[in-house]
């Protein structure tokens, strides 16, 4: 009994281990999602520093505030800056495809794209919410060890993902996401002309909102690696955001505390 015991018990491990391995690309990219993104509209505290030669040069503060789309699956963001004081109550609306950058000293919106720099390195796609496994099509390339920001060993998933639609903030980007966590690790961004813009490690993984996301980003120029900006995010919560947030026509007349 004790021996057909252990074997019923190494069967049901050879098994979840199969259908670990059996994972496709997508499958794969979808846990990533689940990872990231908190099942409720919400809203975080997102801190963006820039550096250069390891000292900081420029730093801002915004609030986004997103919600998930239940018939296209994609998220909605609102961004709204907080600091510098100067840039306090600029905004960012990304709906779709479509992105805005509203003023209210002009009371005018104007068209942007998700890659225009926001600071740094970093651009207004990178602190928006997105569907990863809704706006790309996924390839593994194979599995790796590497070091992630702390300089400690990961095994990873290296992941090839190409736009499947024309929401998807870059044509193509490289992932690597840690095997069993499913924890994105590092990302390699390209132009639409395949050119390596930056790379990004993820790290400070922390609990918010049932979910263990990455706190901090570190986004490097893939030219100059003395190019680096900082996103730090926090205060992340529940909350309530009405569909008017986010009409392009409706900007000049929202109010938020």
């Amino acid at each position: 009994m004790k021996n057909v015991l252990i074997g019923f018990v190494i069967a049901v491990a050879l098994t979840a281990g199969a259908r670990a391995a059996d994972l496709s690309a997508q499958q794969i990219v979808a846990k990533v999602d689940e990872g990231r993104n908190p099942g409720q509209a919400f809203r975080v505290v997102d801190t963006l520093t820039e550096y250069i030669n390891g000292k900081p040069r420029d730093s801002m503060q915004i609030v986004v505030f997103a919600v998930e789309n239940k018939t296209t699956h994609q998220y909605n963001n609102l961004i709204r800056y907080v600091l510098p004081a100067r840039d306090a109550g600029k905004m960012v609306l990304m709906n779709g495809s479509n992105m805005w950058f509203y003023d209210p000293s002009s009371k005018a919106s104007v068209r942007i794209s998700p890659q225009q720099r926001l600071l740094g390195q970093a651009s207004n796609g990178d602190v928006a919410t997105v569907n990863l496994a809704r706006d790309y099509t996924a390839k593994l390339v194979g599995e790796e060890t590497l070091q992630d920001a702390d300089k400690q060993n990961r095994i990873c998933w290296h992941l090839e993902l190409k736009a499947a639609n024309d929401e998807a903030v870059y044509s193509r980007v490289e992932y690597w996401v840690e095997k069993g966590t499913f924890r994105q690790i590092k990302g390699k961004f390209y132009s639409d002309s395949g050119r390596l813009l930056k790379i990004a490690y993820y790290h400070k993984f922390a609990p918010m909102l049932g979910r263990t996301v990455p706190a901090e980003t570190i986004v490097i120029d893939s030219v100059n690696t003395n190019l680096v900006t900082t996103m730090a995010i926090s205060d992340m919560r529940s909350q309530a955001v009405p569909d008017s947030w986010f009409q392009r026509d409706f900007l000049p007349r929202l109010k938020i505390d």
